[in-house]
């Protein structure tokens, strides 16, 4: 009888020293959690903001590129076709065109008006209403830091969360330590 009783508590001590792991895991990971959440919340700001940055330096790189790819294939075509750069060169200027026999249009000051206005708006990030691209500079959705990270940037917050990860490590300890043995001898 004596034998069967000590099977059964072994069992339920058993048991027992496997929630009391369990529920220590359970606070000191919380705790720890919340402790070093507080204790790292500079670092984790400072990991968004370059995470923002890389963003941004990423989209203006890609900006160059698109420029660079352009200027390439406005120097081919000027390679190619010579008499472009005396067009351009007239139309960029300002200068009278060379040729007696041809009759250029001028522009308007309205038509220039509009023009620019047209590639203003273009490089605004407003959309081309002839093609609906986005110019350059459209912002694009950047990461933004969590909530839970706004909050605890503040002071009293940062405090209060050591605090709190503090006492749910204390308490895992004393609560759940190492169970004590009784004097029974085994």
């Amino acid at each position: 009888m004596v034998y069967e009783l000590r099977g059964w508590n072994d069992g339920a001590m058993r048991k027992q020293n496997i929630l009391r792991t369990l529920l220590f895991i359970f606070f000191f990971s919380i705790g720890a959690a919340a402790l070093s959440g507080s204790i790292l919340c500079d670092d984790l700001v400072r990991y968004y903001r370059n995470k923002q940055l890389l963003k941004a330096e990423e989209e203006s790189l890609k900006r160059l590129e698109t420029l660079n790819t352009d200027y390439e294939a406005l120097l081919q075509q000027l390679e190619k076709e010579p008499n472009a750069v005396k067009r351009i060169a007239s139309a960029t200027l300002g200068t009278e065109p060379e040729a007696e026999d041809t009759v250029y249009p001028k522009a308007t000051d309205e038509q220039l008006a509009a023009a620019r206005k047209t590639f203003s708006e273009e490089a605004n990030g407003i959309p081309n209403s002839k093609n609906g691209v986005w110019g350059p500079s459209h912002k694009v959705a950047q990461p933004e830091m969590p909530r839970w990270l706004m909050r605890c940037i503040e002071p009293p917050q940062r405090v209060i969360l050591f605090l709190a990860g503090a006492f749910l490590i204390l308490i895992s300890f004393i609560c759940f330590g190492a169970a004590k043995k009784n004097g029974q001898e085994e």
